[in-house]
C-alpha cells in the first residue's frame, strides 16, 4: 500500500472521527455550554446540512486549484476549525466552527476519492476508493471511543484538541508523501461542464441508489439501541460490543467491495444491493434472539458498507472529465440520507410503528434502489456509451 494512500487515509480517519465524536461527548458539551441536550444536538444537524450544501459548492468553487494543495488547504481549515470549536466560548461559535469544518469534510471526501484512482492502476480504483471510505468506518471502530475517552478523562474540549492533533498529523503526511501534480486532470474543462455532467443517467441513478441506501440504513441504524434493548432483549452493557461488531464488519464490507468494484463493477453493485435488502429482512426476522441477532448485525454492518465502493467507483468513471462537482455530491447524498432517515424512522415510531418493524423500511428502500441499479445497468448495455476520457 502506497504513502500517498495512507495519508489519505489518516484524514479521512481523522474527519470521520470529528463527525461521529461528538455523539460520544454531546451531554458533557450540553452541560458546559449552558445548553440543553436537544439544542446540542444540533451540531450534529448542522454538521450534516454543511457535508450535504457547503461540500458540493466549495468543491466547484476550487476545481482550477490544484488537487494537493486543495487537500492541504482542507486540512488547514479541519485542523483550525478543530481548535476553534476546543475553544469556543459558547454553543453559538461552536455551532459555527462545527459547520466550517463540516464544509471542508464534504470537500474533502470527494476530492480524496478523485485523488485516490489517479494514484493506482484501474484494476485497483475500486481498492483505493474503499481505502478512503473506510476512514469513516475505522473512526467508528478507533476514533469515537477513542475521543470519548479522552473527553470522560480530560473533558470535551480535549477530544477537540485530540482530533484536531490528528488533523494536523494527516495534513504533513499528505503535504510529505503526496506527488504535487496528483489529480491534475481534475482541474481542466469548465463550469458548466461540472454541471452538465450531472445530467447522465448513470451518475442520476447512482446518486438515487446512494440517497435510497443511506435512508434505508439510518431509519434502523439510528434507532438500532432500543431495538436491540426493547426487541432482541440485550443488557445495556452488551451495546457497545454489538456496536463494534457492527463496526468490524462495516470495515470488513468497505473493503470487500472493493475488490468487487476492480472485479465487475455493476454486477457486484447489483449483487450487494440484493443482499442488503436480504440482509435487513433477516434483522426483521432474528431481531428477538439475541444469538442469531448477534451474527446478523455483523453480516448487516459488512453488506451496509460494501456498496459504497462500487457506487463511488462508476460515479467517478462516469465524470471523468468533470468529477468535482458529482464526487462532491456523493457524501452529500449520503448525509442527506442519513436525515431522512432518521426523520422517517423517528415519525414511524412515534406514529405507533414499533421498533421491532424499522428494518423493513430498509427491505423497501433498498429493493428500490435495487431496481434502478438493475434499470440503469440494462440501459447502459442497451445504449453501449463510452466511458469519458479525464483528458479530454
Amino acid at each position: 500500500m502506497s504513502l500517498p494512500l495512507i495519508a489519505l487515509f489518516l484524514a479521512a480517519f481523522a474527519f470521520g472521527t470529528a463527525e461521529f465524536v461528538i455523539a460520544g461527548v454531546l451531554p458533557d458539551v450540553a452541560l458546559g455550554l449552558g445548553v440543553s441536550i436537544p439544542v446540542a444536538g444540533y451540531l450534529v444537524t448542522s454538521y450534516a446540512i454543511g457535508i450535504a450544501i457547503g461540500g458540493p459548492l466549495l468543491a466547484v468553487a476550487t476545481k482550477k486549484m490544484s488537487r494537493k494543495t486543495l487537500i492541504l488547504l482542507l486540512g488547514a481549515i479541519f485542523t483550525i476549525g478543530q481548535a476553534l470549536c476546543a475553544v469556543a466560548p459558547n454553543f453559538e461559535l461552536l455551532l459555527a466552527a462545527r459547520v466550517l469544518v463540516s464544509v471542508v469534510h464534504g470537500t474533502y471526501f470527494g476530492i480524496a476519492a478523485i485523488v485516490a484512482v489517479g494514484l493506482v492502476p484501474a484494476d485497483k480504483r475500486g481498492f483505493a476508493v474503499a481505502l478512503i471510505l473506510s476512514g469513516l468506518t475505522v473512526s467508528n471502530i478507533l476514533g469515537v471511543p477513542g475521543g470519548t475517552a479522552i473527553g470522560n478523562a480530560l473533558g470535551w474540549r480535549a477530544t477537540f484538541w485530540a482530533v484536531g492533533a490528528l488533523g494536523l498529523v494527516s495534513t504533513l503526511a499528505i503535504a510529505i508523501f503526496l506527488p504535487a501534480n496528483t489529480g491534475e486532470t481534475a482541474t481542466g474543462g469548465s463550469f458548466l461542464r461540472e454541471f452538465k455532467a450531472l445530467a447522465r443517467q448513470q451518475i442520476v441513478t447512482s446518486l438515487a441508489i446512494a440517497l435510497l441506501t443511506m435512508i434505508g440504513q439510518y431509519s434502523l441504524f439510528t434507532y438500532i439501541a432500543p431495538l436491540l434493548l426493547e426487541v432482541t432483549g440485550l443488557d445495556a452493557a452488551t451495546l457497545p460490543w454489538m456496536l463494534l461488531l457492527y463496526g468490524v464488519g462495516s470495515t470488513i464490507g468497505v473493503f470487500i467491495g472493493g475488490r468487487l468494484a476492480d472485479w465487475k463493477l455493476m454486477p457486484s453493485l447489483i449483487g450487494i444491493l440484493a443482499t442488503q435488502a436480504v440482509a435487513f429482512t433477516i434483522v426483521y426476522l432474528v431481531s428477538p434472539n439475541p444469538w442469531i441477532m448477534t451474527v446478523a448485525v455483523l453480516f448487516w454492518g459488512g453488506v451496509n458498507f460494501a456498496f459504497g465502493s462500487p457506487l463511488q467507483s462508476r460515479i467517478l468513471a462516469w465524470a471523468a472529465d468533470a468529477p468535482n462537482l458529482a464526487s462532491a455530491l456523493i457524501p452529500s447524498c449520503f448525509n442527506i440520507g442519513i436525515a431522512i432517515g432518521a426523520v422517517l424512522g423517528g415519525t414511524l415510531l412515534e406514529a405507533g410503528f414499533g421498533y421491532r418493524n424499522l428494518p423493513l423500511i430498509g427491505t423497501a428502500a433498498l429493493v428500490l434502489a435495487l431496481l434502478i441499479a438493475i434499470g440503469s445497468y440494462l440501459a447502459e448495455l442497451r445504449d453501449t456509451p463510452a466511458i469519458p476520457d479525464a483528458a479530454e
